[in-house]
């Protein structure tokens, strides 16, 4: 068994990715926004993390690059999961340190493609 971070203000986005990955076996942890989605992946070294990108505080983008180039997490996959669904956005994302990019609402099929790919299970 895996364990997912999901970062989301969203409480329903949150509830349904947290369903989806609950169903596969896997541990979930949640954060509600960038700032403390990094502390939570610092703290707990998740084996994946899905991240919202417009949140207060430290945006998605901002928090996957602190991630990614942080020594002591730059190992963990984190797949951005957003409203923002234009090309530049996700090529940007991708710069910024992310493994893929899902557009919402979540397709629950390409969500569990993705994360078997990336973590198995």
């Amino acid at each position: 068994m895996a364990r997912v971070l999901i970062v989301d203000d969203s409480p329903s986005q949150l509830a349904g990715m947290k369903r989806i990955i609950e169903k596969l076996g896997h541990e979930t942890l949640s954060a509600e926004d960038g700032a403390s989605g990094v502390e939570v992946a610092k703290k707990e070294l998740p084996d994946l993390i899905l991240m919202d990108v417009v949140m207060p505080n430290l945006n998605g983008f901002q928090a996957t690059r602190n991630i990614s180039k942080d020594p002591a997490t730059a190992h963990i996959p984190i797949v951005l999961v957003t409203t923002k669904d234009q090309e530049t956005d996700r090529v940007w994302g991708l710069r910024q340190g992310a493994k893929a990019y899902l557009t919402k609402p979540v397709n629950e099929a390409a969500l569990v493609k993705l994360v078997k790919e990336l973590i198995g299970g």
